[in-house]
C-alpha cells in the first residue's frame, strides 16, 4: 500500500488564543485515496546504543541517540512502505504533527532539487519526538536532519510544548525555516507554503537553514529585496491554490474572525491572526470535521442553496480521504504529569468523535491499535469508516442521530477529563497506570456508543430503500 497521507488540513492555537491556555496542534491526516488503515499506539522508552533508523521508503539510514523518551503515534497498519507515524506527544509533553504536505515553486527547485534518498514524512516523526524536549527542539532537530540528508517532499511539520509552537517549512531538498507562533493567535496550514516575514537575526522566533540567506541571494530568488517573506520567495500561487487550498484558510477565518471580508480564492491571506474570541477544543473539532458548513459551498447543501457547481467548487475539510485527525493539547493549568492529551478521530470526521487521550501511558486501547488491512468493524478505524460509507448516501435523514451520537460523545469526553484530572489531586507515584487506565474506560464508552449509532443506522436504513413498498399503494 503505498501512503500519500499528508494531503491534510493542519490548525495551530498559542496558549493565549486557546480558552483554556493550552497549546493546540491539530491536523487531519487525509490521503489521495479513502482507505489507509490507522492505529493509535504507544512506544515505551527506551536505551538503544548504536541504533540506526532505516527507511524503507528512501533507504536512508541515520544514527540515532542512545535513548529514545516514550511517545504516542498514529501509523499506518500497513508498514510495508513506511510507518508514517503522523502525530503523538512525548513523555516530555512535547507534541509533533508530521506532516503538511506543500510546494516549492520550481524556480526554486531548479537550484534544490527534492532528493530520492533523504528524509520524507514516514520518517520524521520517527526520527524526531522520541528525542525532543521542548518544540524549538523538534524544529531544530528536524531542519538538521533536513540539511544532512534532504528531503524527497515539500511539507510543513508543527511542534507544540506548553508555552510554545513551533511551525517548520522545507523548501526545495534541502532548505527550511521555522517561525514561532505568536502565542496570542491562531494559524490554518492548508497545503501550501504560509510562513511569510523572517527576521533571520531574531532567532527567538525565527530558525532558519544554516545558509538559506546566501542560497537565496546566490541564486537571485527574493522578488521583495527589501524583506525576506518565505511563501514569497519559495511557495506558490497557482490556480490550484486559490481552488484547492486558500478556501480551508478563508473558511477557518471565517469562524475564528467573521468580521473580515475576503474571497475564498484570496492568496494574500495571513497567517497569524488574532481570533475575535477565545478558541476551545470544541472549535477545533469543529473547523475540522466541517465541509463549508453553512456556505454555497457545503457540498452536503445542509443550510444553503448552492448550485452543484458551488457545492463541488472548492476542496473540502472533512472529506472521504480522512484517515485520522490528532488535537495535540499541552494543558497548563494542571500538573505536568497529565497535561498531555491527545484527541483522536478516525474515518471521516463529520461523522466521527474525538476522544480524549492522555498520553502518560503505558498502552492504548484493543480496538485502536488492532487496526487491520480488511473491514473488520471490531477495530474503530474501520467501524468509522463503515459508518461512513453508510451515513453519505442518505445524510440529511441520518444527521440527527449524528449529532445527537457526536455532542453526546464530546460532552461524555469533557466529563472523563474533569473526573480523572480530579481523582489525580492525590496521586503521585502511580499516574501513568490511573491514565492508562482512564483511557481503556473513556474509549470503551465511546466505542459502544459507535456501535449502537451503527445498529440504529442499519435498522433506519433498511426503511430507505428505493424498492419500498407499501401493501395497498397506487390502488
Amino acid at each position: 500500500m503505498k501512503n500519500t497521507s499528508s494531503d491534510c488540513t493542519e490548525i495551530l492555537v498559542g496558549k493565549g488564543a486557546s480558552m483554556d491556555g493550552s497549546t493546540i496542534v491539530a491536523r487531519n491526516e487525509d490521503g489521495y485515496g479513502p482507505i489507509n488503515p490507522i492505529k493509535f499506539v504507544v512506544h515505551e522508552a527506551k536505551d538503544q546504543k548504536d541504533a540506526f533508523y532505516n527507511s524503507v521508503t528512501t533507504g536512508v539510514k541515520v544514527p540515532l541517540p542512545d535513548h529514545a523518551y516514550r511517545y504516542t503515534a498514529t501509523p499506518q497498519a500497513d508498514q510495508s512502505d513506511g510507518q508514517y507515524e503522523e502525530a503523538g506527544i512525548n513523555e516530555y509533553n512535547v507534541g509533533m504533527s508530521s506532516t503538511e504536505t506543500t510546494e516549492t515553486n520550481a524556480r526554486v527547485l531548479g537550484y534544490d532539487p527534492l532528493v530520492t534518498d533523504g528524509v520524507d514524512e514516514e520518517a520524521m516523526l520517527t526520527l524526531v519526538l522520541p528525542y525532543i524536549k521542548t518544540a524549538k527542539e523538534g524544529a531544530i532537530r528536524l531542519g538538521a536532519l533536513l540539511e544532512k540528508y534532504g528531503t524527497g517532499e515539500c511539507n510543513s511539520i508543527a511542534f507544540n510544548d506548553k508555552d510554545e509552537i513551533w511551525l517548520l517549512e522545507t523548501a526545495g531538498g534541502h532548505h527550511w525555516a521555522a517561525m514561532r507562533l505568536p502565542e496570542d493567535t491562531y494559524a490554518i496550514v492548508p497545503n501550501q507554503t504560509v510562513v511569510q516575514d523572517i527576521d533571520v537575526s531574531d532567532t527567538d522566533n525565527f530558525l532558519v537553514a544554516t545558509d538559506l540567506v546566501d542560497f537565496v541571494a546566490k541564486h537571485h530568488l527574493n522578488p521583495q529585496p527589501d524583506k525576506f517573506n518565505f511563501r514569497e520567495i519559495f511557495g506558490t500561487h497557482s490556480e490550484e491554490d486559490a481552488y484547492y487550498n486558500t478556501p480551508r484558510t478563508w473558511y477557518g477565518q471565517k469562524l475564528f474572525n467573521p468580521e473580515i471580508e475576503q474571497e475564498p480564492t484570496d492568496q494574500n491571506m495571513t497567517l497569524a491572526k488574532k481570533p475575535s474570541k477565545k478558541i476551545a477544543i470544541e472549535d477545533v473539532q469543529y473547523f475540522l470535521s466541517s465541509h463549508y458548513n453553512g456556505t454555497k459551498y457545503d457540498p452536503f447543501g445542509t443550510f444553503a442553496s448552492g448550485t452543484k457547481e458551488e457545492q463541488r467548487q472548492f476542496r473540502s475539510i472533512a472529506m472521504d480521504r480522512n484517515q485520522a485527525s490528532s488535537i495535540l493539547q499541552i494543558r497548563s493549568d494542571v500538573d505536568k504529569n497529565h497535561a498531555a492529551v491527545q484527541w483522536l478521530s478516525l474515518g471521516f470526521f463529520a461523522y466521527s468523535p474525538y476522544v480524549p487521550f492522555y498520553t502518560n501511558i503505558t498502552d492504548t486501547p484493543e480496538d485502536y491499535k488492532n487496526t487491520t488491512n480488511n473491514v473488520d468493524v471490531n477495530n474503530v478505524y474501520w467501524l468509522e469508516k463503515t459508518l461512513s460509507v453508510m451515513i453519505e448516501p442518505h445524510y440529511h435523514e441520518y444527521s440527527d442521530m449524528i449529532h445527537a451520537y457526536l455532542k453526546g460523545c464530546q460532552s461524555f469526553a469533557r466529563q472523563r477529563l474533569e473526573a480523572t484530572d480530579v481523582s489525580l489531586d492525590n496521586v503521585n507515584d502511580n499516574v501513568t497506570d490511573v491514565l492508562t487506565k482512564s483511557n481503556i474506560k473513556t474509549a470503551a464508552e465511546i466505542s459502544s456508543r459507535t456501535h449502537k449509532l451503527f445498529d440504529g443506522i442499519v435498522k433506519k436504513g433498511l426503511t430507505l430503500s428505493k424498492t419500498t413498498w407499501e401493501k395497498g399503494q397506487n390502488l
